[in-house]
């Protein structure tokens, strides 16, 4: 019979950089894919402010693995769920709704978050 004892020594300090590169890295994914959003001209545009003021960044959540791109208007929804109006095209000539599908699985840059995030974390920590 062989007996093996083993001991393990986590070093804390590295671990916690990395959980701390994570968050960073998340939150400037999100950041960086509203930048996207935004440069793609696809939200509808009239005086601005739906793209403009009214959209921000929620990481309040981000030491838990979420961060939000929200619309504070109360038509940000109505506008969102129905891309069958005609949206002007002059400031964005791309304008729509549903305005973040291209990012989502199935759209055609569905792999831009995991792309991003993955070299943000390896620019982060060094890996």
């Amino acid at each position: 019979m062989i007996r093996c004892n083993s001991s393990i020594q986590l070093d804390m300090n590295a671990i916690n950089k990395l959980c701390a590169a994570q968050v960073a890295a998340l939150e400037q994914t999100a950041e960086a894919l509203h930048a996207e959003v935004e440069q793609s001209q696809v939200f509808p545009f009239d005086t601005g402010n739906l793209q403009n003021e009214s959209t921000f960044l929620d990481k309040s959540e981000s030491r838990n693995g979420k961060v939000a791109i929200v619309n504070s208007t109360p038509y940000a929804r109505r506008l969102y769920f129905h891309p069958e109006y005609h949206f002007k095209t002059e400031e964005n000539p791309n304008a729509k709704g549903k305005w973040f599908d291209d990012w989502l699985p199935g759209g055609k840059y569905e792999d831009f978050a995991r792309k991003t995030f993955h070299e943000l974390y390896r620019r982060i920590t060094g890996l």
